[in-house]
């Protein structure tokens, strides 16, 4: 994790964020997932202090590993990202208009979010394994090597 500065502070702040379509419907297929990344990392050019770390879907959800500076909001960031992909794929793809005929987007409410800490790589190994179809058995969380009994 890199650290980053501010004009009056110093962080290093990476979050784990990931949030479903509306009703769970799987249509984040690998051309939609394109045009999807294209509209998340055209927002992080709107805003240079966010920074995309990962991110991958699996057909009914997306996760993100970001990188979010202290003097924005993570539920703000979530939001710029969420809405301005929503629009994009709404103009984009006819199936998904018609999917969601009613004004709220395609993306269902809330988000889940984490802060990354020490989990950094086994939370980017996660994400770069959504949407395969076989799961890694474990993700190990933390060396126990060194621990003694």
């Amino acid at each position: 994790m890199r650290i980053q500065h501010l004009n009056h502070s110093t962080y290093q702040h990476q979050y784990h964020i990931v949030w479903g379509t509306k009703g769970r419907r799987k249509f984040l297929k690998p051309y939609v997932k394109s045009e999807l990344l294209e509209s998340l990392y055209d927002t992080v050019k709107k805003y240079p202090t966010l920074s995309i770390v990962a991110v991958n879907t699996d057909a009914d959800h997306v996760h993100l590993q970001i990188e979010i500076p202290p003097n924005i909001a993570v539920a703000d960031a979530v939001q710029h990202l969420k809405a301005n992909a929503s629009g994009h794929l709404r103009r984009k793809f006819k199936f998904i208009r018609e999917m969601y005929l009613d004004k709220d987007g395609i993306w269902g409410v809330g988000y889940f979010s984490s802060t990354v800490g020490l989990n950094e790589v086994n939370i980017r190994k996660y994400i770069e394994w959504q949407g395969k179809k076989e799961k890694p058995q474990t993700i190990t969380l933390f060396n126990y090597k060194n621990k003694k009994a």
